[in-house]
């Protein structure tokens, strides 16, 4: 049961208040306090009534404003008006506020907290960092503050002495993962001192323990830590020896990404924290946009290479696969991964679909069993190690989709460290071997580039420029694409003998993207427009005509890669002629005439800068949605129970969205079967 409304403009420079509606200043303090909301409401299942923002506490003969307080369960209007009522007290401050700040600190969390007399909790953040304070009175009846890892929920449920239960891990909301992750990473920076690349990959063991964990349905809960143990060296010294076991069947089922020597190098301390941070959270079952957001801003903040490498923004890269539409049996690739977001999202789609197959068979997700469940991830591990296929040349960035992978859905695929525009006789014997046996060949079958067709479907997003070119020459004669062309006296192309001295990468790419693909098998690739216009560059599309069938050209918006790259790119989408049709054509001297989908993006959902682009009204408000949604989840006895979830949004201004639709009913008309 799902309720849309617009229910409200928003002026620009500001937004509406989660909890009570008022419309408020847009600044990064207050980004800081909106997630916090959210989470209070859809991960704490406080309800609104019992929040209040911008509290007036008294404080000596002056009065402060506490940013958000929470009232017992059930309290009256009357009984909210007293201070001394107050249960939690939070203070939210934008990234730049330490919270040993003398002024916006911890410590002035502490005083609010002092002044309402029946106060047991606070929580100070800055969305790097957060610390949660309990109140209690010690022996000698003094009021102390206790460290605990996290706020109790609305139950009041505590992490003092339990370890987690399956059934409350809750999926992570909107922002409050990258918020997550961001901590963790400045945690191990603060703690370890470690460069940003050492860092991450520490990051993504700690990540791999905690997937591990919630794979193991049938047994307890091991990735964890009580406050108790946080706060204390043997606590901590027990958790770290918690973790580092479950690290050791990581390794092993795992070793394609971790050696046998391979150890959690961070001090008992630090894993200590991450686990606190990471513990409440059911990664494997979070919307894979939460994921991926967080995963790739991450990612891209410490991997980013200079090989020409710009990462496809995630609803350019839906867009393409929804355009593809890849099926369960098909062989996926993408010929240069990056951190895997192409992979994933196509194989996402292969797993909505495997995912309602089995809904319509078990019932709701929710309320699938243990047995139900791991039937379901057996399945996508299978498809993954089947039909799921990555190349770079980057080894972090091969680690990273692998994990990337494993995060998103399960299986870490056949992710393999290769120059793909080698000839496949210059490949490493292992690289080789790993790739025909994955393709259920001998790796002596993968003799030269014209024993390459083993795939599908290429969705990816090739690096390109004129700072990269390639002069290799025995690179270069294996594409007639690396050759120069000549026009007859008639007009027409042909090829010489002589190869060009050098060639962007681009341009190979595509050709080697035909080889890898079977006869009939279809590739989505992102391009510079310069392919599809430049005069000089006319040979590469008679090739392209000659060699594939055309099928759709979408031309993005200028900043569609923008911040970081501002070329103008299209993807072409192709299919692949078999011989008996490039065979007829030339024999006829005819090119079948057949239709092409063309389209422009105009609006892409951000600017320049990368912020984001919302659609607005007549008088130019930004205007916003809110949707109310029934969530199915269980409870802590395991019970499948129903809650409202109230959503609020502006909405992005992306024309991505709805091209696949328009897509697939052209296909349709067409007669294209896929």
């Amino acid at each position: 049961m799902i309720e849309t409304k617009v229910i409200i403009s928003i002026p620009e420079g500001k937004l509406r208040d989660y909890i009570d509606g008022t419309i408020r200043v847009d600044t990064p303090e207050e980004y800081v306090r909106q997630t916090v909301e959210k989470r209070l409401i859809n991960e704490h299942k406080y309800s609104k009534e019992q929040i209040k923002i911008e509290y007036g506490v008294q404080m000596g003969s002056g009065k402060k404003r506490a940013d958000i307080v929470i009232f017992p369960k059930d309290s009256t209007a009357e009984e909210m008006k007293d201070q001394d009522n107050i249960w939690l007290v939070i203070e939210c401050k934008k990234e730049a506020v330490k919270p040993t700040d003398k002024n916006n600190g911890v410590e002035q969390m502490k005083s609010y907290m002092a002044a309402c007399g029946n106060c047991e909790w606070g929580m100070w953040t800055n969305g790097m960092h957060k610390e949660v304070w309990r109140r209690v009175r010690n022996e000698q009846g003094k009021y102390i503050y206790e460290e605990f890892n996290d706020i109790p929920s609305a139950d009041g449920t505590t992490d003092e002495h339990e370890r987690p239960n399956r059934n409350t891990l809750i999926k992570a909301y909107e922002d409050n993962l990258l918020f997550t992750f961001k901590t963790c990473h400045n945690i191990i920076y603060v703690n370890e001192g470690l460069q940003k690349q050492p860092a991450f990959f520490e990051f993504l063991k700690i990540i791999f323990c905690k997937i591990h964990d919630e794979r193991n349905l049938l047994e307890p809960v091991e990735f964890f830590t009580t406050s108790k143990e946080r706060n204390y060296k043997d606590g901590q010294a027990s958790v770290y020896k918690r973790i580092s076991k479950i690290f050791e069947d990581v390794k092993k089922r795992h070793g394609q990404i971790f050696d046998k020597s391979d150890e959690i190098k961070l001090a008992p301390r630090t894993v200590t924290y991450l686990v606190a941070e990471l513990q409440k959270y059911a990664l494997l079952t979070t919307n894979i946009d939460i994921k991926g957001k967080a995963y790739e801003e991450i990612v891209g903040a410490n991997l980013r290479g200079d090989r020409g490498e710009f990462f496809t923004p995630r609803n350019v890269m839906k867009m393409a696969v929804a355009m593809i539409n890849p099926k369960e049996t098909e062989r996926v690739l993408d010929s240069s991964c990056g951190t895997g977001g192409f992979v994933v999202t196509a194989m996402t789609a292969v797993i909505d679909s495997l995912r309602e197959r089995m809904e319509s068979q078990y019932g709701e997700e929710e309320g699938w069993n243990a047995d139900v469940r791991k039937a379901f991830n057996d399945k996508i591990s299978e498809i993954a190690s089947e039909n799921y296929f990555g190349f770079d040349i980057n080894p972090d960035l091969v680690k990273a989709t692998k994990m990337n992978m494993v995060m998103n859905n399960d299986g870490s695929g056949n992710i393999l460290q290769l120059n793909s525009l080698l000839p496949p006789q210059e490949w490493e014997e292992e690289t080789k071997k790993k790739l025909a046996k994955a393709l259920g060949i001998s790796a002596s079958d993968i003799r030269n580039h014209k024993s390459l067709a083993h795939f599908d479907i290429i969705v990816t997003n090739p690096p390109f420029g004129s700072k990269i070119p390639i002069k290799d020459q025995q690179i270069l004669e294996q594409f007639d694409i690396a050759y120069i062309w000549n026009k007859d006296e008639n007009g027409n192309w042909f090829k010489t003998d002589r190869l060009q001295s050098s060639v962007p990468p681009e341009q190979l790419f595509i050709e080697r993207i035909i080889q890898l693909l079977k006869e009939g098998g279809r590739t989505a690739i992102v391009l510079p427009d310069s392919i599809l216009g430049a005069p000089g560059l006319e040979y590469i599309r008679h090739w392209l005509i000659k060699n594939t069938k055309i099928i759709a050209s979408v031309d993005l918006h200028a900043d569609a890669f923008q911040p970081r790259n501002g070329t103008q790119c299209s993807i072409l989408f192709l299919q692949k002629k078999t011989k008996a049709e490039i065979a007829d054509e030339e024999k006829s001297r005819q090119i079948i005439d057949y239709d092409i989908f063309m389209t422009m993006i105009d609006h892409i959902g951000h600017d320049k800068r990368g912020g984001k682009i919302f659609k607005r009204d007549e008088k130019g408000n930004i205007v916003m949605i809110e949707v109310e949604e029934l969530v199915k989840e269980k409870d802590a006895d395991g019970n499948l129970i129903a809650r409202k979830e109230i959503t609020q949004e502006k909405i992005v201004n992306d024309q991505t969205i709805h091209v696949a639709d328009v897509f697939s009913k052209w296909k349709a008309k067409q007669g294209i079967a896929w």
